[in-house]
């Protein structure tokens, strides 16, 4: 694939003097523009290949070249893959999870360069790891997916970090197991001095496959300990606690005191679309929560607050389910978006109050209109869809610029 992941191979390849490989992509304008470098004969190349780089979107169940890619499946690899090939004395944060992955990335860069640690960051973040420009004594942060990890044959992290796992990506994995597998990969080639920070809910598991890493359990109330002493609005919900107390691990096994702990944490921005508190007028408060994609990421944002006008749907996740348990009181009215109306219609009926929307505009018109009429103190205005993104948008970064450019629209006409 010759996307952002496939032309950072490329370029690491020109940096590092090799010349001897080929490329592909099924799209043809994409091909014309690497000229002699496409192979004529995709087969041929495969099975003459030393190893095959593939593209962390790309899944051998739906792609048409599936037969040969399973066949010389021994040979698959991913750009991380390269990193480690390449840099075996790099040291590395390999962090992976269903939700909050990208936050736990950024809070450990942020932690570790306010704690005079060298770090670059990158993998599925939104850098590709080849572009960074790598030295010595650097920490290397990887947000590693579930596809890169799936196909990945040499990660060998100094830290590896598997926060947690819920339904998600099970069309391309094809089963739960498989999904789980796949993050466990961060710690198969881990060696005796290198450590594996684990939720409680795997320890069973990853006893049971004999790991050689160090295996550290985080707890949670050893975060909410000291919670209380972090003046940073961002943190003070209970969203990423559990994320949260991952991080405090890794601080002591990089003799961060704790002082300094929560000294650099005060400083912490939080990344844009998740929980995103971006809007406050009179009793108003606006949240934008798009990169929640399934109902777990959802959850987290409807348990941490009450008096909720919910924005939902979009492109449900395969098996997700709406679990409204104990979250009902908290939520005052939803309003359905995105073009599966009727999955979200199914699953919060005779739930919770609740009507179709169809889009954030009416959304937001009709949110603004039924607060007037309630009169509560406190309103939350939440876009935290549990769905993915594509049927209306180009991707979930796209869905909250749109929900925060409406909502300060209409915010100025109607409050």
């Amino acid at each position: 694939g010759l996307g952002s992941t496939g032309i950072s191979v490329i370029k690491y390849f020109e940096k590092k003097k090799i010349w001897n490989y080929n490329v592909w992509d099924d799209n043809e304008k994409l091909r014309k523009k690497f000229g002699s470098q496409i192979t004529p004969n995709l087969k041929g190349a495969l099975k003459n290949s030393d190893y095959i780089i593939l593209s962390p979107g790309i899944s051998l169940k739906n792609t048409k070249y599936k037969k040969d890619l399973i066949k010389f499946k021994s040979k698959i690899i991913t750009d991380l893959d390269l990193l480690y090939i390449c840099n075996s004395k790099t040291k590395t944060i390999v962090i992976t999870g269903t939700n909050g992955k990208s936050t736990t990335c950024k809070i450990v860069d942020h932690l570790l360069k306010k704690n005079q640690y060298k770090t670059l960051i990158g993998g599925n973040i939104g850098t590709p790891i080849l572009n960074l420009n790598i030295k010595k004594d650097y920490f290397i942060i990887i947000e590693a997916s579930s596809f890169q990890l799936a196909y990945s044959k040499f990660i060998c992290a100094d830290y590896a970090l598997l926060l947690n796992i819920t339904n998600d990506h099970l069309d391309w994995h094809g089963s739960m197991k498989n999904y789980i597998n796949s993050k466990f990969k961060i710690f198969n080639l881990q060696k005796k001095n290198q450590y594996s920070i684990v939720n409680k809910k795997f320890e069973k598991k990853f006893k049971k496959e004999n790991f050689l890493g160090k295996l550290v359990i985080p707890k949670i109330k050893n975060y909410r300990n000291i919670k209380s002493k972090i003046s940073n609005t961002y943190l003070k919900s209970n969203i990423n606690d559990e994320n949260m107390s991952n991080v405090l691990e890794l601080s002591k096994l990089l003799k961060i005191n704790k002082k300094s702990f929560i000294r650099s944490l005060n400083t912490f921005v939080g990344l844009p679309h998740r929980y995103e508190i971006f809007l406050k007028r009179k009793n108003y408060i606006f949240i934008n929560d798009s990169k929640a994609t399934s109902f777990q990421a959802t959850k987290f944002a409807l348990q941490n607050t009450k008096n909720i006008f919910w924005i939902v749907g979009g492109l449900p996740k395969q098996n997700d389910r709406i679990n409204l348990k104990n979250l009902r009181t908290n939520i005052i009215k939803s309003y359905i978006i995105g073009k599966n109306t009727s999955f979200f219609k199914k699953q919060i009926k005779n739930k919770i109050k609740h009507c179709v929307a169809r889009n954030l505009r009416n959304s937001i018109i009709q949110i603004l209109k039924d607060i007037k009429s309630l009169k509560e103190e406190k309103n939350i205005i939440l876009l935290s869809p549990a769905a993915a993104s594509f049927d209306q948008f180009k991707n979930f970064e796209n869905r909250g610029n749109e929900f925060k450019k409406l909502s300060r629209l209409y915010a100025k006409k109607f409050i």
